[in-house]
């Protein structure tokens, strides 16, 4: 019967505590503004870390920015992270916009609007 909670899950979780800690002590980079990382997924072989982050305030042409920053950055916040992290290998990192957070906020705002038409079509019907 295999771990719930396995070698890969352990190292994505402390992963993402050691990469938010990064940027927002280590990384001094102006560009760069309030990132949050939300989730870090970990290839089985431990190979290969894509980090789904997103950023406060921050247009499409930001997000699109950001992405390209970090990127950039990722050999330097992987160094970074083999200091801070007891493993062998660490993990190539790939940095990846996480829009669910603006799709929730979409559909929030939908369901908002829809919530003030529908008391406006009940009292219509109620007057006739």
């Amino acid at each position: 019967m295999p771990k719930e909670f396995g070698r890969s899950a352990r190292v994505s979780s402390q992963m993402q505590k050691e990469l938010a800690l990064i940027l927002q002590r280590d990384i001094d980079d102006s560009r760069l503004g309030f990132i949050t990382i939300n989730e870090v997924i970990v290839s089985k072989d431990l190979a290969a870390a894509k980090i789904y982050f997103t950023v406060l305030n921050s247009d499409d042409l930001g997000k699109k920015n950001h992405i390209k920053w970090l990127n950039e950055l990722a050999p330097m916040i992987r160094h970074l992270l083999a200091k801070k992290m007891q493993l062998r290998h660490i993990s190539e990192l790939k940095f990846l916009y996480d829009d669910s957070f603006d799709t929730g906020m979409r559909v929030s705002e939908l369901l908002s609007d829809v919530n003030k038409e529908i008391p406006a079509e009940n009292n219509e019907n109620e007057t006739q």
